[in-house]
C-alpha cells in the first residue's frame, strides 16, 4: 500500500541528508537496518525472510560506524511493514532520529576542539601551587574539554528527547513563530510548546532542578500555563524525574492554578504509555525509559577511578577497568560534512 503524503514527509525527514557539521546521514542501507530493528522488535521476523536473522544490536557495535544492510530496497520493505503495523512509521522515524543523534554525538566526540590556555588560563589562580604548573595546566585543559562535551551532551539530549516524546504520543511541537499559544498582553508573539495533542499544551521536562536560571527565564516558565489557558488549551506539565524540590513544587502550583494537568514520575510514564498506544509505548520503554533506568539503577556506591589520556590520534578513556577510544579528527570545525542538519527537528508529520 503506497504511503500517504504525511507518511512520506515523515520518512523523508527521518532519512534526509543535509550539509550541517556533525549531523548524521541515513543511507538506503542504514534505513533498511533500522527497518530490520523495528521488524525484530515487533516480532515480524518470519514475514521478512529477505532480512538477516541476526542483526547488530542497536545499542552496541563500533562507535561511529552505522550498521547497514545492503541488497534490500528500503521503501518496499517499509511499505510492507506498515501493512502489518500502521504505527510503525512513527516507530521508524523515532528510531531513526535516535540513530542519527547517536551517530552525530560520536562525530562531536571526534571533532570537539581542545580548549586553549588563553580561554581557561586565569582559572589557574584558584589552584596555583597545588600542582606543578605543567600538571595544573593539563588538568585545567582536560577538565574544560570534558565540561564542553557534557554541555554538548545536554544540548543534544534536549534536541532528541522532546520531539521523540511528542511523536510517540501522536502530537506535534510548535515553535514560537507559529505557535497557537500566544503571550498575554502581546498576542502577536507566540510561545514555544513542546507538544500539542487533544487540546493539551504540554511542557516536557526530564527533571526540574533547584538551580536557578535567570529570574526572567523562570518567570517565563511560571507564565506558561496561564498563556496556555487563555489561548484555549489545557496546560499539561510532564516531568519524568520525581525528585522533589521547591522549584518543582512552584511550577506544579502554577499549572494547578490554571486547572492544568500534572504528571510526575510514574504518573508521567503511565500517561505517556496511555497516549502512545501499545506500539509506541513499547518504543518508549525499549529505547527511552529502559536504558535511562538501567543506568540510574547502576550507579555504584563509590565511583571507580577515571583516566583520560591522549594516544597518538585517539583519546583513551578508562573507567573501572573498562576503556574506550575516541578517534580524533583535525578537520576544521567549520568544514563541510555530508551530515544531515535535521537532528534537532521534530519527527512527527505535519
Amino acid at each position: 500500500m503506497p504511503l500517504s503524503r504525511a507518511q512520506l514527509a515523515m520518512i523523508e525527514r527521518a532519512r534526509a541528508i543535509g550539509g550541517a557539521d556533525r549531523a548524521a546521514p541515513l543511507s538506503e542501507a542504514a534505513c533498511v537496518y533500522i527497518v530490520a530493528v523495528v521488524v525484530a522488535d515487533l516480532g515480524f521476523g518470519a514475514e521478512f525472510p529477505e532480512l538477516p536473522a541476526e542483526i547488530p544490536e542497536f545499542f552496541g557495535g563500533v562507535p561511529g560506524l552505522a550498521p547497514e544492510i545492503s541488497g534490500v530496497a528500503f521503501m518496499p520493505l517499509l511499505e510492507r511493514l506498515l501493512t502489518l503495523a500502521p504505527d510503525a512509521d512513527t516507530y521508524f522515524a523515532s528510531l531513526a532520529k535516535l540513530f542519527k543523534a547517536r551517530l552525530k554525538y560520536e562525530r562531536i566526540l571526534t571533532t570537539q576542539p581542545m580548549p586553549t590556555m588563553e580561554q581557561v588560563g586565569p582559572r589557574a589562580l584558584l589552584e596555583y601551587g597545588k600542582l606543578r604548573p605543567a600538571a595544573l595546566a593539563s588538568l585545567i585543559l582536560w577538565r574544560k574539554w570534558l565540561f564542553d562535551l557534557d554541555n554538548r551532551a545536554a544540548q543534544e539530549t534536549g534536541y532528541l528527547f522532546e520531539p521523540i516524546i511528542a511523536s510517540a504520543i501522536g502530537g506535534v511541537s510548535a515553535g514560537a513563530r507559529r505557535s497557537p499559544v500566544r503571550r498575554r498582553g502581546d498576542p502577536a508573539r507566540g510561545r514555544q510548546v513542546d507538544c500539542i495533542k487533544d487540546g493539551r499544551a504540554y511542557e516536557f521536562k526530564l527533571r526540574v532542578t533547584i538551580a536557578a536560571s535567570g529570574q526572567g527565564r523562570w518567570r517565563e516558565e511560571l507564565d506558561f500555563p496561564r498563556d496556555c489557558r487563555e489561548s484555549g488549551f489545557v496546560p499539561a506539565l510532564l516531568v519524568l524525574d520525581s525528585t522533589p524540590n521547591p522549584r518543582l513544587s512552584e511550577l506544579s502550583d502554577a499549572f494547578e492554578a490554571e486547572k492544568g494537568e500534572i504528571y510526575i514520575g510514574e504518573a508521567a510514564w503511565a500517561h505517556l504509555n496511555e497516549m502512545a498506544g501499545p506500539i509506541m509505548a513499547a518504543f518508549l520503554e525499549r529505547y527511552v525509559r529502559g536504558p535511562v533506568e538501567t543506568v540510574l539503577q547502576s550507579v555504584p556506591d563509590n565511583l571507580p577511578d577515571l583516566s583520560v589520556g591522549r594516544r597518538n590520534d585517539a583519546i583513551v578513556v578508562g573507567i573501572g577497568g573498562e576503556s574506550f577510544h575516541i578517534a580524533r579528527s583535525d578537520a576544521p570545525i567549520g568544514s563541510k560534512s555530508p551530515l544531515p542538519d535535521d537532528v534537532d527537528e521534530e519527527t512527527s508529520g505535519p
